[in-house]
């Protein structure tokens, strides 16, 4: 690959959040779009520590992000810029 070329597989975040419900809608958002992306964090929230902190995901893991490719990131972050934690 060239040096001056963008990798379309790099992954970068488009989202974050401790919010099941904003989680949920940014995914069916990204989904419907047919945006692939992948979640980090999701799965561990509960296992970690004391589980999850009042404000929705745990210290240690961190919140859930969602990555999308690189070429796609200006749509995704456009397409959940309204969508808010509760």
């Amino acid at each position: 690959m060239r040096a001056d070329r963008e990798d379309p597989t790099d992954l970068v975040v488009v989202f974050q959040t401790g919010d099941t419900v904003a989680l949920t809608l940014a995914k069916a958002a990204l989904e419907a779009e047919g945006i692939p992306f992948v979640t980090q964090g999701e799965g561990v929230q509960d296992l970690i520590g004391v589980g999850r902190l009042p404000g929705g995901f745990n210290l240690a893991a961190g919140p859930i992000r969602i990555h999308v490719e690189r070429q796609d990131a200006a749509r995704a972050r456009e397409l959940l810029a309204g969508i808010e934690p509760r």
